[in-house]
């Protein structure tokens, strides 16, 4: 048999048994805090320790596997399949979060205003209801809140994220070439650029919360908001830890020109979260 049709197979890993015990409590203690009883915060504490656990344990072997040279071009493939299948199921996510946005803007809203075929809606619902976007309930009831404006913070991060987008891009060029110590820094300073960014997103919820009134009590448009831009910082979050890892690993020289499917799929991530923001800043921020 071949190199190329070699398929490695790990035997007798315990890391996916580690990986259900983590989940399963972390579901147990979840679930039981939620429901008032105090001490399901330290079961879910124990169960996000086994999963950061079982994460290290296993992505270490899968380096150690790869670093051994025991992994053939059939793996890589199937390394590239299951990123690819990652990232749409990342893609569906939002798509199913703007659709709300979407629907909410184009039909609810216009509808629960008298809208085309909304009339009879406008009138048993909410008679004089005015479809306005952003959409906010009566003040008095805390309805009454103000946006955030595109052309501050909100642009900075733009230009924050894009520009991160050109320095992993440099990054991989010199893996390309085998320049080890460029590698770093390009990454270093996209790990850098991620950090920034989300430290301005965490002052303008500060200030969304402080001094606009705006919460995710915000009625709909406070919902979608939060909602996008949120989950979006967990993806930033999440793509700036990985960016960590690849950086120690690029320190260590752990990258080939032939061999470094591990730094393309944290650089598809990545890209994948840049052309996310620029939908999140033109629908959520600007239109």
């Amino acid at each position: 048999m071949t190199t190329a049709e070699r398929y490695y197979v790990p035997h007798g890993s315990h890391w996916p048994i580690v990986g259900t015990f983590g989940m399963m409590t972390l579901v147990i203690g979840l679930a039981n805090l939620f429901n008032g009883h105090d001490w399901g915060i330290y079961l879910a504490y124990v169960g996000v320790a086994a999963i950061l656990f079982m994460l290290w344990g296993w992505f270490g072997d899968q380096i150690h596997e790869s670093l051994k040279g025991l992994y053939s071009k059939q793996v890589d493939v199937s390394y590239r399949m299951g990123m690819t299948w990652f990232i749409f199921s990342e893609v569906m996510f939002f798509a199913a979060f703007f659709g709300a946005l979407f629907y909410t803007r184009e039909y609810s809203i216009p509808w629960l205003g008298g809208e085309g075929a909304g009339a009879w809606t406008n009138f048993i619902l909410w008679n004089g209801y005015e479809a306005t976007w952003p959409s906010n309930g009566p003040a008095g009831i805390g309805g009454d809140f103000e946006t955030i404006p595109a052309w501050g913070v909100p642009f900075l991060n733009t230009l924050i994220l894009l520009t991160s987008g050109l320095t992993i891009t440099l990054a991989h060029w010199a893996v390309k070439k085998q320049k080890q110590l460029q590698q770093v820094v390009w990454l270093a300073a996209t790990v850098a650029l991620g950090a920034i960014f989300l430290y301005f997103q965490a002052h303008e919820y500060m200030e969304a919360y402080n001094e606009l009134n705006l919460t995710l009590s915000s009625g709909i448009y406070g919902s979608t908001f939060f909602m996008l831009t949120g989950f979006h910082g967990l993806h930033v979050t999440l793509g700036t830890i990985m960016l960590i890892v690849i950086t120690f690993r690029a320190a260590k020289g752990h990258f080939t020109p032939e061999n470094h499917f591990a730094f393309e799929a944290v650089a598809w991530y990545w890209h994948f979260v840049d052309v996310v923001w620029l939908g999140l800043f033109i629908f959520v921020y600007v239109l």
